[in-house]
């Protein structure tokens, strides 16, 4: 099925999909020919992948795994929580901070898609790009570029990463 390509259709989208400033979305991709649905759908489920900002159950899950596996990969996440917690660190601060950690990385990811920065000169022609594919998942030759400018747009608390207010 083909997507919207009228700016009142695609924002009509947008807000479904949950974007804040739906009609900016569409008048972008509509007027500038930037692939807007794309970037917003990729950073939507980038966004996914960070930890929710009241969501604190993921630090007993990984005490509990470290515990259990106290080698495995990512068991000295667990093992730091316990420490950090018996010295009296707050679930809600270090939920803070691996979120915010979480979402400058993948601002950094992001950034990485456009710009590889690869310093060694004989690399300068090595680069790499996210793009649009077809409904047989095959590229279609247009990039998703430029996400970073939309991380902080997108996240899902409306805040742009910016401490909550004390109430």
């Amino acid at each position: 099925m083909p997507l919207p390509s009228d700016v009142q259709q695609l924002a009509a989208l947008f807000r479904r999909l949950g974007a804040t400033n739906p009609e900016a979305w569409a008048e972008s991709q509509v007027g500038e020919g930037i692939n807007q649905l794309h970037r917003y759908l990729f950073l939507r489920q980038a966004w996914s992948r960070v930890i929710a900002e009241d969501d604190q159950s993921w630090i007993d899950r990984a005490i509990v795994d470290s515990k259990k596996d106290p080698d495995a990969p990512y068991a000295a996440v667990g093992h730091s929580l316990s420490r950090l917690l018996a010295g009296g660190a707050s679930r809600g601060d270090l939920a803070d901070l691996v979120r915010g950690m979480q979402a400058l990385l993948l601002f950094h990811i992001c950034h990485l898609l456009d710009d590889p920065s690869l310093e060694e000169p004989e690399l300068a022609s090595v680069g790499w790009s996210l793009v649009e594919t077809d409904e047989d998942l095959e590229p279609t030759g247009k990039t998703i570029g430029g996400l970073h400018e939309s991380v902080l747009d997108t996240d899902p608390t409306g805040r742009e990463m910016r401490p909550r207010k004390a109430p």
